[in-house]
C-alpha cells in the first residue's frame, strides 16, 4: 500500500521540484521591475540602459536555450537542472555586489544561462513522468509556479528592498537557490520507466531528428505565437508595468507592485483552467485564439483608460495575465505534434520565441520612452510621464493582434491532434 501510494504520488513530488526551479527563475526575471529607480541610480543608465541592462538575462537565455533542450534529451536531467540552479544562485550573488555596469550586465547574464533550463526540464520531467492525457495539465501548472514566483517578485521583494536594500535582497535571492539545487539533486531520481513501465520510453534523439524540428512550419509558427503572446506580460511584470502604474496612475510602489501581481496570478489560474477547458472541449485552437483577445482588450484597458484605481487595474490586470495563460497549451501542442524523443528540444524550440522578443522588446521600449522623453529629471533618473508610456506601449497589443494571426494556420493541425 505504502509502495503503491509512494509510486502514484512521487510524480508530483518531481514535478513540485522542478517548479521550484521556475519559481526561482521568475523571481530572478521579474525583480528589476521593483528597483527600477535603485538600478538607474547606482549605474547610472537611463531607460534605453536599464532595459539592456534587464534583457542581458534574455541575450544569454536566448542562447542557452538552443542547447539546454538537446542537453535535457541526451544527457542526466537531475544533474543538469541542479547545475543550472546553482548557476542561478551565484549569478544573483553577483549581481547584489556588482559596483559597476560591466559586472551588472555579466551577472545578469550569468542569471539567464542558469534559467534557461528551467522550462526545458519541468516540461522534460512532465514528459517522462505523466501520461500523455495528464501532460496539458501538468504543464499548465508550470505556469502556475512561474506566477507564484513572479508574485514574490512584487510586493515581498518590494517590501524587502524598502526595507533593507536592493542589494539584500538579491543576496537572500541567491542563498534560496543554493537550498533549492540541494534539494532537487537530493530528492529527484534520474529515470521513472522501471516504476512506471506504462509510460512510452524515448528513444536517444539523432542528428536528423533535430533537423526535422527546425524544417516544420507547425513549430516555427508555435514559436512566433508563443513569444508575442508571452511578451506584452513580460514586459509589464518584468520591468516597466510597476514604473507606469505610479507615473500614469498615480499608485504608490507598493500599490504599483500589489496591482502587478494580479497579472501573474491570472496567469497562474489561466494555465491550468484553459489546459483543462481544451481537454474537454476538445478544442486546443479555439481556446487559444479566445485567451490571446481576452487577453488583448484587457491590455488596452488598463493601458489607455483614462483613469484607473487599485481595484479596477487589479481585476483588468488579472483578466490580461488569465487570457495570457491559453498560451501554455502551445507547449502541449508542441509536444503532440512531436516525437517524445524529441520533448526537451523541442520545448526549448518553441520556448525561444519568449526570450527572443523579450530580450528585443524590454531595451525597445526603453528606447521608445528615451525617444518621446519630455525631459522631466526626478532625482537624476529620467521621469517618463503618461503621453510617453502611452506611444511606448503601442508595441504591445501590436503583439497581441499579430501572434492571433500566427495562430490561424495552425487550426488544421490542431484539428489532426484532436
Amino acid at each position: 500500500m505504502n509502495t503503491l501510494t509512494t509510486k502514484r504520488c512521487y510524480p508530483w513530488v518531481v514535478l513540485s521540484l522542478c517548479a521550484s526551479f521556475l519559481f526561482y527563475k521568475y523571481v530572478l526575471q521579474v525583480s528589476p521591475s521593483v528597483m527600477t529607480t535603485q538600478l538607474m541610480q547606482n549605474f547610472h543608465v537611463n531607460g534605453a540602459g536599464l532595459g539592456n541592462l534587464a534583457a542581458t538575462y534574455f541575450y544569454t537565455y536566448l542562447v542557452a536555450q538552443l542547447f539546454a533542450g538537446p542537453l535535457l534529451d541526451r544527457f542526466n536531467p537531475r544533474l543538469l537542472t541542479a547545475l543550472a540552479m546553482g548557476v542561478c544562485a551565484v549569478g544573483a550573488l553577483c549581481f547584489s555586489q556588482a559596483h559597476t555596469l560591466t559586472a551588472a550586465l555579466l551577472s545578469r547574464s550569468l542569471v539567464g544561462v542558469g534559467a534557461a533550463f528551467a522550462t526545458v526540464s519541468y516540461l522534460k520531467m512532465a514528459s517522462v513522468w505523466f501520461k500523455p492525457n495528464q501532460f496539458a495539465f501538468a504543464s499548465g501548472l508550470l505556469a502556475t509556479a512561474a506566477m507564484a514566483g513572479s508574485m514574490t517578485a512584487q510586493v515581498p521583494m518590494s517590501l524587502l528592498v524598502e526595507h533593507t536594500s536592493w542589494r539584500t535582497a538579491l543576496l537572500g535571492t541567491s542563498m534560496l537557490g543554493v537550498v533549492l539545487a540541494v534539494l532537487f539533486f537530493s530528492f529527484v531520481r534520474t529515470k521513472s520507466h522501471a516504476e512506471n513501465p506504462s509510460l512510452e520510453v524515448a528513444q536517444s534523439p539523432k542528428l536528423r531528428d533535430f533537423t526535422q524540428v527546425l524544417k516544420s512550419k507547425n513549430n516555427w509558427l508555435l514559436t512566433l505565437y508563443s513569444g508575442l503572446a508571452f511578451s506584452p506580460l513580460a514586459v509589464l511584470g518584468g520591468l516597466w508595468g510597476n514604473p507606469f502604474f505610479e507615473s500614469v496612475y498615480h499608485f504608490s510602489p507598493t500599490d504599483a507592485a500589489g496591482v502587478s501581481t494580479f497579472m501573474f496570478l491570472g496567469l497562474a489560474v489561466g494555465a491550468p483552467l484553459f489546459a483543462l477547458l481544451s481537454n474537454r472541449l476538445n478544442n486546443r485552437y479555439g481556446v487559444m485564439q479566445t485567451g490571446v483577445w481576452l487577453s488583448l482588450v484587457s491590455l488596452v484597458l488598463v493601458l489607455y483608460l483614462p483613469s484607473l484605481n487599485t481595484v479596477m487595474a487589479a481585476t483588468l490586470l488579472f483578466l490580461f495575465g488569465l487570457g495570457v495563460g491559453a498560451f501554455m497549451l502551445g507547449f502541449t501542442l508542441c509536444k503532440e505534434l512531436n516525437s517524445l524523443a524529441l520533448a526537451a528540444t523541442v520545448v526549448a524550440f518553441v520556448n525561444t520565441g519568449d526570450a527572443l522578443l523579450d530580450a528585443v522588446t524590454e531595451p525597445f521600449v526603453g528606447k521608445l520612452l528615451d525617444h518621446f522623453w519630455s525631459g522631466d529629471v526626478v532625482n537624476g533618473v529620467h521621469h517618463f510621464g503618461t503621453h510617453d508610456y502611452h506611444l511606448a506601449f503601442m508595441v504591445l497589443p501590436l503583439y497581441l493582434l499579430v501572434a492571433s494571426l500566427f495562430l490561424m494556420p495552425l487550426k488544421k493541425a490542431c484539428t489532426k491532434k484532436q
